[in-house]
């Protein structure tokens, strides 16, 4: 039975460290209420010249070198952003190049903060069909430029930063083997007035008007994103472990969108989960939107927080709305 499996990850944030110290001063905030009220104490933004490819390019290469292999082995490259080097060509076509990959299937897709889960779920009925055989799931965000340095709602949170996994076929009968169990998605248009740029699309081209009222810049309704995260990300992870048989107990590891560290908290005591089971790094790298739950994993993986037949459960959430959940067993 063809099934798909994770079998390297990669992560890469710019070297430019921005402390609270730095985002607080225009918000008039003091640097300890930014930990207060997000979890927060540092985030990493790009310096001039960079673009999310060049994170994407480092994030994917080491995922192929966790997994022993060459970028030029991979079938298919999947780049999850709403921050691309531009609107078009795509950044994954971007990526490809500077990874010196073959001319294989290249492109770039958009869900926000759920975009890297969508890809892996693309990724993964890609294999499953026999479509490809190894995919490169890339999220990489450069949310720092988006950033409106007086918005209490947004200022304070994002960061840049890609994550990475390459994804292969194997063949097993067993059940119980390392791999994708499942992926769900879920959308709700409706809110998708709740995390938005306003301007910058055809809807709404950037112009003098625009840019003076600041609407190619990030805006987010915090409390009722808030409330609309805890909840319906906290229904989704139920039904996925229900669809399999299990329970939250079951689970080894949640490694989640890390949107805000009060989310990651309200998710964990609503399933009844110990403090050790929720693995969050927000408060080194902030919200880096898509990009977030990769670097999270690979995070996990590289201080041995996983181990082979550990269940993980994953989940995000983001403007859209869009949330998604995945279960896998490493």
């Amino acid at each position: 039975m063809k099934r798909s499996r994770i079998v390297g990850t990669g992560s890469y944030v710019p070297s430019r460290v921005v402390d609270n110290q730095e985002v607080a001063a225009p918000l008039g905030l003091d640097p300890d209420q930014i930990v207060a009220l997000t979890g927060i104490r540092t985030r990493h933004w790009v310096e001039q010249g960079q673009a999310s490819s060049d994170l994407a390019v480092v994030a994917g290469q080491r995922a192929c070198e966790a997994a022993g292999m060459t970028p030029q082995s991979v079938d298919a490259i999947l780049v999850s952003t709403t921050s691309p080097d531009s609107a078009f060509p795509s950044t994954a076509c971007h990526v490809q190049r500077a990874l010196g990959v073959n001319p294989v299937m290249a492109f770039d897709l958009s869900a926000s903060c759920s975009g890297f889960l969508y890809g892996v779920s693309m990724a993964d009925v890609m294999i499953r069909s026999g479509q490809v055989r190894s995919c490169l799931v890339i999220a990489a965000e450069v949310k720092s430029r988006s950033l409106n340095a007086r918005d209490r709602e947004t200022a304070l949170l994002f960061g840049d930063g890609a994550g990475a996994v390459l994804v292969v076929q194997e063949d097993s009968a067993q059940p119980d083997a390392p791999g994708i169990l499942g992926v769900r998605l879920h959308a709700d248009g409706s809110g998708h007035g709740l995390i938005t740029i306003p301007a910058g699309g055809s809807r709404k081209p950037v112009g003098v008007d625009t840019v003076r009222a600041s609407e190619h810049m990030l805006r987010m309704q915090g409390r009722a994103v808030f409330r609309s995260a805890v909840r319906r990300l906290e229904q989704a992870m139920i039904d996925l472990l229900k669809e399999f048989g299990l329970a939250a107990v079951d689970v080894t590891r949640v490694i989640a969108h890390q949107a805000n560290a009060r989310i990651l908290e309200q998710l964990r005591r609503r399933l009844g989960l110990s403090p050790e089971a929720v693995y969050s790094v927000i408060e080194q790298y902030g919200n880096t939107s898509s990009a977030s739950l990769p670097i999270a994993l690979d995070q996990a993986v590289r201080t041995q927080r996983l181990a082979a037949g550990d269940l993980v459960l994953l989940g995000a959430f983001g403007g859209g709305l869009t949330w998604a959940t995945g279960l896998v067993r490493w």
